[in-house]
């Protein structure tokens, strides 16, 4: 099991410590770091910026919003960030939710997954610089009856095959994020829980003639160390209601229905009608400490490091945690102290 680091968004006035802390995460020999896109900053340019920064780490897409590109824009995004990162590039990929995609970029949410199936495929064959044809439901490449012609992607990226990997949330998405991609991006994880999504991924692997053995389990995780478990779980309830509250609509909300799945049906309900009355307050308070406790590393040191067994045990091969609590230098020492936990629990390399 890896370490991975997580910065989120870039943009909120936290762009010199999100450096900071890739060049910290990059010395202490962190596995990755990814970089996150809603509808603020775009995730390839500030992949771009850490790289230039950096010399080991990997820098990973976490997400490129599949509404937001054509799949040719991103395999020339990705082969060009392969090559300024002198091939070290991961290329996560995700639907993002129907308010964003039909709100933000003019895009119909219909037939998700039918859409990524197409979208992968167009990014894989563009990658392999083979000429671009392809025939779909969503994309025909060249159009028809037209001027376009097949084209060859003119960049050669480092490497011949460069990593995708698939944020995905329900059964039918994580099956087929193991038939078509190389990782999965979770949020939320519970270890507790997490054997039925692998399952899945592992039926999604089946159909291709591959186990899980090489295949990525990369949840992030919020990590924020005290003796005060209470207070360590006070920082990331406004991050929970937005996610379960607010991230979609009353009627679609695939965060929402995993922490349904989860368990926690009556506290979803109640922080999606306090989030979209706009009572965000009531919404964090709603989260349950439970839900926090197991989907997220908080506590005291020693408790954090026993608790690293639940994620090896559940699959997990690169844990990536998000440190978005106190001052850069709580966050610097975050990152130490779990590189630490990780050596002590037998888990570096």
């Amino acid at each position: 099991m890896k370490l991975g680091l997580n910065l989120g968004y870039w943009g909120m006035g936290n762009d010199a410590n999100n450096l900071t802390l890739a060049q910290e995460a990059d010395r202490l020999g962190y596995s990755v770091v990814w970089a996150a896109e809603a509808y603020g900053s775009d995730a390839a340019t500030v992949l771009a910026y850490i790289a230039a920064q950096t010399e080991n780490i990997d820098v990973g897409s976490a997400v490129f919003q599949i509404p937001g590109r054509s799949p040719a824009n991103t395999a020339m995004t990705a082969a060009t960030l392969d090559t300024l990162s002198g091939g070290r590039f991961r290329l996560g990929l995700g639907v993002s939710g129907p308010q964003v995609s039909e709100g933000w970029h003019g895009v119909r949410f219909a037939k998700p997954l039918a859409r990524t199936r197409e979208y992968s495929d167009i990014v894989r064959k563009a990658l392999r610089r083979e000429r671009l044809s392809y025939e779909g439901e969503f994309f025909t490449l060249p159009l028809p009856d037209g001027p376009g012609k097949a084209l060859t992607l003119t960049v050669h990226p480092v490497r011949d095959y460069i990593p995708m990997y698939l944020a995905a949330v329900g059964p039918k998405n994580l099956e087929l994020a193991g038939e078509l991609f190389d990782g999965w991006l979770a949020v939320f994880f519970q270890p507790e829980t997490a054997g039925q999504l692998l399952d899945n991924i592992a039926d999604g692997r089946a159909k291709v003639g591959k186990t899980l053995e090489g295949f990525d389990v990369v949840p992030t995780v919020p990590v924020i160390m005290g003796d005060d478990i209470e207070a360590c779980a006070e920082p990331i309830r406004a991050y929970s209601a937005l996610y379960i509250g607010g991230m979609g609509s009353r009627e679609k909300n695939f965060y929402n229905q995993l922490a349904v799945r989860l368990g926690y049906e009556e506290a979803a309900i109640e922080i999606q009608e306090r989030y979209l009355a706009k009572d965000y307050q009531g919404a964090a308070a709603a989260v349950p400490l439970e839900f926090i406790d197991k989907t997220s590393l908080i506590g005291p040191r020693d408790r954090i490091k026993d608790r690293l067994s639940a994620y090896a045990e559940a699959g997990v091969t690169t844990l990536t945690i998000a440190s978005y609590s106190g001052t850069v230098d709580d966050q610097l020492q975050t990152l130490r102290t779990m590189s630490e936990v990780m050596d002590e629990a037998g888990y570096a390399e």
